[in-house]
């Protein structure tokens, strides 16, 4: 009989999987689909020789995760990339603000009135990051705090709708590029705690960046992976589970998937039906005959540019994404281009990139049109550089992950009492109603993002239990 059986072989399924194998559990990892990865493959989605992530391309929280940091995964072939900017946010009037590595670049890019307020916003806890991001990331019935007090100072600061902090700013620069920040997890800007989200993603910036990963995000897969199979651990693709009696003995049983689908394999009823997704995203990958021509320069050295031309547009897309079920005129985008930190992700003189912009959950619409307007803004001519593109909505987003429900890739909505309790009001969130049962998806803490904090946590878990019986 095995020690654990770990369902889904994303990031937190193998971190799962690598944390219990290291402390001697023998543990055996089943993939539905017939290559690991989850949120972090890499594919050929559009010419021979590019190289693109369907899910996630960068990396804040995957290069600042306590987790990843405790793993040798740089002798399993993972090296982070970065780019001069790790983020870059362009305006129409063809001026741009950075998220540098530096807090006082970052703060003269958003202009005289509001540097001084940035810096006295991140400074305070840039000094404590390493500790504060593993506290944040964790739970206090995984880990206690190892500085409460910061931890204390941050949730009042953050636990707040983000428009509330961004008060503290005059202009519109500033405003904006936190507005981005926040909608990365596809949170309206009224939220709770959107405040903290945004502020995390800062400082991971100044704190390591926010790199890509050389030769795409499946080498964060790979590298994982490969230490397991050191570790002992076995894998096995192209394994369907669609009850607990598809899978050999253990004494625990550890799920990588979406609550619906945990329910529904474990027979837990209706256990899960409060459980929220958020909206869909409608991605875009490019192959690129050279690079983006972005209007403002600083967008040409950044890893990652937002683009949205001010915070009242980037809240009423995410408004009419989130709540009113339409897709917006004027989508908010995030955009990846991993060939500025690594050139082998495409033959020589040509880029991939990378974009989504949020829509209803489940839609079926064609966002294209509406995509290439809005880099057209900031990047005339963008058209003219199009060699080949592949397009996602939600169905094809939920057909290539299953965790990712109605094309929702934060695996539930991050709005309301979920953005902090998920996927159920539980101090214990990764138990199940079976004893041996577990979850560690990204639709548990710390949530979405390819850090594999979920999977450690559930491991601890896990071992606890184990060791007890």
């Amino acid at each position: 009989m095995l020690d654990a059986v770990v369902v889904g072989a994303g990031p937190n399924g193998l971190t799962a999987a690598v944390e219990l194998a290291r402390r001697g559990f023998s543990v055996a990892v089943f993939e539905a689909r017939d290559t690991i990865g989850g949120g972090a493959r890499t594919e050929e989605l559009t010419l021979p020789g590019f190289r693109h992530d369907p899910c996630s391309a960068a990396h804040p929280l995957g290069i600042n995760s306590p987790a990843f940091r405790a793993l040798p995964l740089d002798r399993y072939g993972l090296e982070w990339l970065h780019a001069e900017f790790p983020m870059a946010h362009p305006f129409p009037d063809g001026r741009a603000a950075v998220l540098s590595r530096s807090v006082g670049e970052t703060a003269a890019s958003l202009g005289p009135r509001d540097a001084g307020a940035y810096r006295r916003l991140v400074e305070p806890f840039l000094p404590h990051w390493d500790t504060l991001a593993r506290d944040f990331m964790s739970l206090p019935t995984t880990a206690l705090p190892r500085d409460p007090v910061t931890l204390a100072r941050f949730g009042l600061v953050g636990l707040p709708p983000s428009t509330w902090l961004t008060r503290r700013f005059r202009d519109e620069p500033a405003k904006t590029l936190f507005a981005g920040l926040v909608a990365h997890v596809m949170a309206p800007l009224t939220g709770l705690a959107t405040g903290a989200i945004g502020l995390v993603f800062a400082l991971a910036a100044h704190a390591r960046g926010w790199p890509v990963a050389r030769g795409g995000s499946q080498s964060i897969s790979d590298a994982l992976a490969a230490y397991l199979k050191d570790l002992g651990g076995t894998i096995h693709t192209d394994y369907e589970v669609k009850r607990l009696d598809d899978l050999p003995p253990a004494r625990a049983y550890v799920f990588d998937t979406s609550p619906t689908a945990l329910a529904r394999i474990a027979g837990f009823g209706r256990y899960y039906e409060g459980y929220r997704y958020g909206p869909g995203v409608f991605k875009i990958d490019y192959a690129l005959d050279g690079p983006v021509p972005w209007t403002a320069e600083e967008p040409r050295r950044a890893g990652t540019v937002q683009i949205g031309g001010d915070s009242a547009e980037i809240g009423t897309a995410l408004r009419e994404a989130s709540r009113l079920g339409r897709a917006p005129g004027r989508p908010f985008l995030i955009t990846v281009q991993p060939g500025v930190a690594d050139p082998t992700r495409a033959p020589e003189g040509k880029q991939v990139f990378w974009t989504y912009g949020h829509v209803p959950s489940r839609w079926t619409g064609d966002l294209t049109d509406a995509v290439e307007r809005q880099l057209e803004r900031f990047a005339p001519g963008f058209r003219d550089r199009v060699l080949a593109r592949a397009t996602a909505g939600p169905p094809e987003i939920a057909a290539r992950n299953a965790n990712y429900v109605g094309g929702d890739i934060a695996s539930g909505a991050v709005s309301g009492l979920q953005t902090l309790l998920r996927p159920t009001l539980s101090l214990f969130p990764y138990r199940t109603p079976h004893p041996a049962v577990y979850i560690c998806s990204s639709a548990t803490p710390p949530g979405p993002g390819v850090h594999g904090m979920s999977g450690h946590n559930a491991a601890k878990a896990v071992w606890r239990r184990l060791r007890q019986t």
